[in-house]
């Protein structure tokens, strides 16, 4: 074979094993990670918070829901779900099933814009161009396409309402977990320009042992708006830990405009005189257009909270 083919014949089957790599074994390759995180009172005993996110169930993922089944074993004090269960209209008794033993904890939840709208093939390129044009996402100014077929969100939410999971749908609840009671304030998807932040403006509920702020998309606007409440933990979504990672390296976008380096994971957020723990779940699935994961594999958090270092 002439040494001119060569290449690109080897870039070709490397592009395609990276592929198959991409979808059929790293995306299948779900992890549970543990963080503690010293957010309670002085004295309180240690809360145990499973945080989910980015489900994107489409029918037929039966590994991904034996995952989530199985995750019932870890006994939660407090499930946090921060939305995009879905990436297919059908597949609402699959997602029900799958959080089954889950329900039966303790929980909270919001949604994401993959909840409310079906999927829609986007070119994946998009997003590094935002980031290199620096439009991060379109600042959280993104609506979905004109007649994109809505999901049936409303039977989801009546599943979760039913079992007794709390609906933070730019509101505020308060669930008991373990011995502490738990205060929580949530918005609706910023990413889609559903957040009002002005329904529950006024910070932590001081009766509560612990105040959390859950949000999907982590826009700064909306990590401005907790953390300067006085918020000392905020949960999010949406990011997909970037997806597609360079190894050694970490994400490219982010999809909204929080910075690369606090993409996924345990972080912090600062206003001035205000600082935030910030937990950005990697999720554990993706758009069912785009099932890859590069370098950043499927993902559930057990957050242990811990008291506060004095």
């Amino acid at each position: 074979m002439r040494a001119r083919y060569r290449i690109p014949l080897a870039a070709g089957a490397l592009a395609a094993g990276t592929a198959v790599y991409a979808a059929g074994f790293e995306a299948r390759s779900f992890r549970l990670r543990r963080v503690a995180v010293p957010v309670l009172p002085a004295g309180a005993p240690p809360l145990r918070v499973l945080h989910l996110s980015d489900i994107h169930m489409v029918s037929g993922q039966r590994k991904k829901q034996r995952w989530l089944q199985s995750l019932a074993g870890l006994r939660p004090d407090l499930v946090i779900n921060t939305g995009d269960n879905l990436s297919d209209p059908h597949a609402v008794p699959e997602t029900v099933d799958a959080l089954g033993p889950l329900l039966g904890f303790p929980g909270a939840y919001v949604f994401g814009s993959n909840d409310y709208y079906a999927p829609v093939f986007r070119n994946p390129a998009r997003y590094l161009a935002e980031r290199l044009s620096g439009r991060h996402g379109l600042n959280g100014n993104a609506a979905p396409a004109r007649n994109v077929p809505r999901n049936p969100w409303p039977e989801l939410r009546d599943a979760f309402d039913a079992a007794g999971w709390a609906n933070l749908t730019n509101t505020r609840a308060r669930v008991k977990a373990a011995s502490l009671t738990v205060a929580l304030t949530g918005l609706d998807d910023p990413h889609i320009r559903r957040d009002r932040y002005a329904e529950v403006a006024g910070g932590p509920d001081t009766d509560a042992d612990l105040s959390l702020a859950v949000v999907h998309a982590p826009y700064l606007r909306a990590l401005d708006a907790f953390t300067a409440d006085g918020y000392p933990l905020i949960l999010a979504g949406h990011t997909h830990g970037g997806q597609i990672c360079v190894p050694f390296y970490g994400a490219l976008v982010t999809n909204c405009d929080l910075d690369a380096p606090r993409v996924k994971g345990l972080s912090t957020h600062e206003t001035p005189g205000h600082r935030a723990y910030l937990h950005v779940s990697a999720g554990c699935g993706a758009n069912r257009y785009t099932p890859f994961r590069v370098a950043c594999p499927p993902e559930a958090t057990l957050l242990t909270l811990t008291p506060r270092e004095t």
